[in-house]
């Protein structure tokens, strides 16, 4: 009876901390705030579309743009605080309870080799890490023929843009985040706990799905940029190298890994990265006969689809067709794509 009394009172809670959290996100902006960052990161691809358009025919405000832009807000926010948060605060819990029972009182997070790593080695682990989980589990969305059934919304789009990147079924929110959750948490590594890594893969998933396309050069000095960022304002011993830590210094070391990013990652930026130039292929409506669970399944890294030979860009694809055969009776409106899936209809 305590036990069960114990994960009501974990679920009762968490619905009401997230709704505290979501109202403090909305009325209190600062810099570590999902839910403007979410909206600045969107008005710069919004932007960009508008000013270097890759599909110049395409209408800026495209098929589907405002119903994509509900989907964003929806799957970022509102459905944790509708269905997921609850429910994945008493898996975390019950997780960590039983790794401690099993272990005789181990704790996981205490002992965790990870926590006498500096921060940004934990940072790239835990992005690493996360990006190779997700591959694997969109792969499983195409290849498991229930789960298409709701990646499918996804695969809707017709016309792709940034906003594009958060239209997927509630049951993805499901399904990465339980198979996320196990090896993050066994390294130590919290799904929400790192703002940086969430609002960099924000971003570039915001990036794969827009109507622009950049040079490499471009973005790996972007990389660099972040590089850098992360050097001048979190490495004690590189000021310690440099002899002196005054601003001016920071700023060096900001423009030294700008300029390195640029000239060594760019010839190699759209083999490591995500590229819009690439994931048009993934949402093509004609898949090749020998590929038939699809191609380029990485979220923000390209290199496990050329590492394990799911690369596909055959030529410039700005013009292909997207979607999937049968799209024509897919659902079109919000609440009929969230129900699809279950039932006869869906399982077909």
């Amino acid at each position: 009876m305590e036990f069960i009394e114990k994960y009501k009172n974990i679920f009762t809670q968490a619905y009401s901390n997230y709704a505290g959290y979501l109202w403090n996100e909305v009325s209190n902006p600062h810099w570590g705030n999902y839910f403007y960052w979410l909206i600045g990161v969107s008005l710069f691809f919004f932007l960009l579309e508008v000013v270097i358009p890759w599909r110049k025919k395409q209408a800026t405000f495209r098929k589907d743009f405002w119903l994509d832009g509900f989907y964003m807000f929806f799957n970022f926010f509102l459905f944790s605080l509708i269905i997921y948060n609850a429910a994945s605060d008493v898996v975390v819990n019950l997780f960590n309870d039983a790794i401690m029972s099993i272990s005789g009182g181990f704790d996981l997070q205490l002992f965790n080799p990870m926590n006498r790593l500096p921060m940004w080695a934990i940072l790239l682990i835990g992005f690493v890490v996360r990006d190779f989980v997700q591959w694997n589990i969109h792969r499983l969305l195409h290849s498991t023929s229930w789960l298409w059934q709701f990646h499918k919304v996804h695969h809707s789009v017709e016309e792709m843009g940034f906003a594009a990147h958060l239209r997927y079924h509630w049951m993805e929110n499901v399904v990465y985040r339980s198979l996320e959750y196990i090896p993050l948490a066994l390294l130590g590594i919290g799904l929400y706990d790192f703002f940086v890594i969430h609002i960099f893969t924000l971003a570039w998933g915001h990036y794969n799905h827009s109507n622009i396309s950049v040079s490499g050069y471009l973005t790996g000095g972007i990389i660099g940029a972040l590089i850098g960022l992360i050097l001048a304002f979190n490495l004690a011993d590189v000021y310690l190298f440099i002899g002196f830590t005054s601003p001016l210094s920071k700023l060096l070391i900001v423009a030294i890994s700008i300029a390195g990013g640029s000239l060594l990652l760019g010839p190699l930026m759209k083999k490591i990265f995500n590229s819009p130039e690439m994931h048009i292929w993934h949402h093509a409506y004609e898949v090749p006969d020998d590929r038939p669970s699809g191609m380029n399944y990485g979220l923000t890294l390209a290199l496990w689809d050329y590492l394990f030979g799911t690369a596909y860009i055959p030529h410039n694809g700005r013009e292909i067709k997207l979607g999937f055969p049968g799209l024509e009776e897919f659902p079109e409106n919000f609440v009929q794509q969230n129900v699809y899936g279950f039932g006869k209809k869906g399982a077909k």
